[in-house]
């Protein structure tokens, strides 16, 4: 490095970015594996050990809602593992992950559970750290609307 290395080429980049890919090839897979096991064989899917677990998964199932789920797994799944589109599916995921993380914490008691929840919650810090930027906009607290027809931000 020399003197004139911007300071973003100094910072520790490459372990975080490791770390980013590996965290990003496991997460997008686990969705993938979590969203086509499921509809391949339907008793695949977990229900859980506590009542009140099982009352929820069926209620999703028999409602339906279970299957669109699934479909978002997939299609989130493969954008994670493709690295494309990453600031949309890295915070797409949060909804269903607040229900895995609920479901792993508070329906679902166990070791399995805790660790499952705790890794959804690793993997989404992760994946969301390194897009960070794409969402400080968001909290603007008085946004400028933009009332014209033209395609895209209009400054």
């Amino acid at each position: 490095m020399t003197g004139n290395t911007p300071a973003a080429d100094r910072l520790p980049g490459p372990t975080i970015k490791w770390i980013y890919h590996f965290s990003r090839l496991i997460f997008g897979g686990w969705w993938v594996y979590s969203g086509v096991m499921p509809m391949i064989d339907p008793s695949w899917q977990p229900l859980g050990q506590e009542q009140e677990a099982i009352d929820f998964s069926v209620a999703l199932i028999e409602s339906g809602l279970m299957f669109w789920v699934k479909v978002a797994e997939i299609a989130l799944g493969l954008a994670i593992l493709s690295n494309r589109f990453m600031p949309l599916a890295a915070i797409a995921v949060l909804p269903i992950n607040l229900v895995i993380v609920y479901w792993n914490f508070v329906l679902e008691v166990g070791t399995v559970e805790y660790t499952f929840g705790a890794l959804t919650i690793i993997f989404n810090a992760v994946l969301i750290w390194p897009w960070r930027r794409y969402y400080w906009p968001l909290l603007a607290f008085r946004g400028r609307p933009d009332f014209s027809t033209a395609p895209g931000i209009q400054d």
